[in-house]
């Protein structure tokens, strides 16, 4: 194993530290990146550290340096990302981490905005050291952002949780509950995090579920969007009669009854017809519009396997969140977490890489990147 020198380890520690304080921005910074910053003095010792806490608010790095104060002068300055040098919804970073004075800025990750980026060069001009640091921490969080800007559509985080030998539910569909007490808190947390919650009409038949955050903090009500082609959506459905909570979008076919298209619409709900081939709904294209009309940067997939093997055969699953219970159903014909796919080899399966674990009660929760839809490019 190839030593890391002493610089470089202690870069990549403070980095890490502005990373892990960046992703408390979750769900109230979108849809900005979440960007973390520390700051030390003169003699390396930490004067504060801080991350962007609200759309439209003072940036990392400007919360920080108004805490640091003159203690800055002659110190580094870590962050997760570029200090932007445009004038935007605040001020350039750059003019204040220059009249700050630290010696030194290392930076995560180059904004991949061409309107923000430059702020290396104009912190170089200005004759302080600037190190660009390859930290893959800070590339993950821009990784909702890179995904907004270059694909035109939000980054989609598919939910499920499984038993150990990976179903969704029994033979009949029935799934409560498979996920402990801790785990679906997990996912209540994410909801009130999340701009949208996607799910099919198979799962609003099956569970009729409301799709709210419940006994948790939001930080943002979730839009609740069903992809609905022949609008079988019940008008006793839980998520139309719930519509004074959160909004509610049904995605259907163009061909779809009128009729019935007009009923949910005077109801209050914003309905997208879509053109259909071949039984199929385009969803890249359909997360395209959703984007357009809604301004989505983050979506949970809450969804049997239809809607969740659609999705990974378009390439439009980022991030995967696999709770998996410790129970055995022993059934060939239980539902699975995916299908409709027949792979000659293992290597023609989905893949995903290991970003975390940890432990709810007795679930595990994988926390997953999904190598076809997490391509953001490198520093």
């Amino acid at each position: 194993m190839t030593a890391i020198a002493p610089q470089l380890e202690r870069d990549l520690f403070m980095l890490d530290l502005a990373a892990r304080g960046a992703q408390r921005g979750h769900g109230h910074v979108e849809p900005n990146p979440m960007v973390g910053c520390v700051a030390t003095d003169s003699t390396g010792v930490v004067i504060t550290a801080d991350h962007h806490r609200t759309y439209g608010g003072p940036h990392a790095e400007i919360l920080v340096l108004n805490t640091a104060g003159d203690r800055m002068r002659g110190g580094t300055l870590f962050v997760t990302l570029e200090p932007c040098d445009h004038e935007g919804r605040t001020g350039p970073c750059t003019n204040a981490i220059i009249d700050a004075s630290p010696a030194r800025v290392v930076i995560g990750h180059r904004d991949p905005n061409p309107e923000a980026t430059g702020g290396i060069e104009r912190l170089r001009s200005a004759g302080i050291e600037v190190d660009l640091v390859e930290h893959e921490p800070s590339r993950r969080l821009i990784e909702p952002f890179c995904t907004r800007w270059a694909k035109h559509r939000p980054w989609v985080v598919a939910k499920w949780a499984q038993t150990l030998d990976g179903h969704l539910a029994t033979r009949s569909g029935q799934s409560h509950w498979i996920s402990s007490v801790q785990s679906r808190r997990l996912v209540h947390r994410e909801r009130g995090r999340v701009d949208a919650i996607l799910t099919g009409i198979g799962t609003v038949l099956s569970d009729n579920p409301r799709l709210t955050a419940r006994g948790v903090r939001h930080r943002r009500i979730a839009r609740r969007i069903v992809v609905d082609p022949s609008l079988r959506i019940p008008d006793d459905a839980a998520l139309l009669q719930t519509l004074e909570i959160a909004p509610l979008t049904i995605v259907c076919s163009q061909d779809a009854d009128a009729r019935r298209q007009a009923q949910l619409h005077d109801l209050g709900v914003d309905v997208i017809p879509m053109p259909v081939h071949d039984a199929r709904m385009n969803l890249q294209h359909v997360l395209e519009q959703l984007q357009s009309r809604h301004d989505l940067s983050t979506v949970l997939v809450e969804a049997g396997p239809g809607l969740l093997s659609s999705l990974a055969a378009e390439n439009c699953i980022d991030e995967a969140v696999v709770i998996v219970a410790p129970t055995l159903l022993a059934d060939a014909r239980a539902l699975p977490s995916l299908d409709g796919q027949s792979p000659d080899t293992i290597a023609d399966g989905l893949t995903l890489t290991l970003r975390r674990i940890h432990r709810r009660m007795d679930d595990v929760v994988l926390h997953y990147g999904v190598s076809a839809g997490s391509e953001t490019g490198n520093p």
